[in-house]
């Protein structure tokens, strides 16, 4: 991901929407929580992506805002007649260690087998949570609320490390 990378107002009017079109059935159908599993682990994908400084997902994760920004650049002009592409604040939810490397990678290995599992529907929830959470995590607010995830994900990888040097097994 590029570091000129950053959201647009419009393009976090498309990322809510498309938050509001996967969060409304789930509201107005049975509200069970395994229903939201398929948005929140593309989410939980997205999200990690935006630390990742390269590599495919960051790849991705610059190339979700840029979607984000000039299709939220075209949709409101085409709704409104007016648009506003100035950009939001832009946060950041820090650094993974080659550790943390190691978990998102073996994250994104589960959510890709989840995905390949999944019905249609499941998918393009995967995916929805995906785009919002590569997107609505470059903005200030939302880095905020989740800066706890990389550390934690460093953590882990750490963990991981030392059970498998102290067991012998390196």
């Amino acid at each position: 991901m590029t570091g000129a990378t950053s959201l647009t107002l419009t393009g976090l009017a498309i990322s809510l929407a498309v938050l509001w079109a996967n969060f409304r059935p789930w509201w107005k159908g049975s509200r069970e929580f395994k229903q939201l599993i398929p948005f929140g682990q593309g989410f939980l994908l997205g999200a990690v992506s935006t630390v990742c400084t390269g590599g495919i997902l960051g790849w991705l994760a610059g190339c979700s805002a840029g979607a984000a920004n000039s299709g939220g650049e075209r949709g409101v002009q085409a709704m409104t007649g007016s648009a506003s592409s100035g950009a939001l604040t832009k946060g950041s939810l820090g650094t993974l260690s080659p550790e943390g490397a190691v978990i998102v990678f073996l994250l994104t290995v589960g959510v890709i087998i989840a995905w390949k599992a999944a019905g249609k529907a499941e998918k393009k929830r995967t995916t929805g949570g995906a785009f919002v959470g590569a997107t609505l995590c470059l903005t200030a607010g939302v880095a905020s609320l989740l800066n706890w995830l990389p550390g934690t994900l460093n953590a882990v990888g750490e963990q991981l490390r030392t059970a498998v040097e102290g067991a012998g097994i390196l």
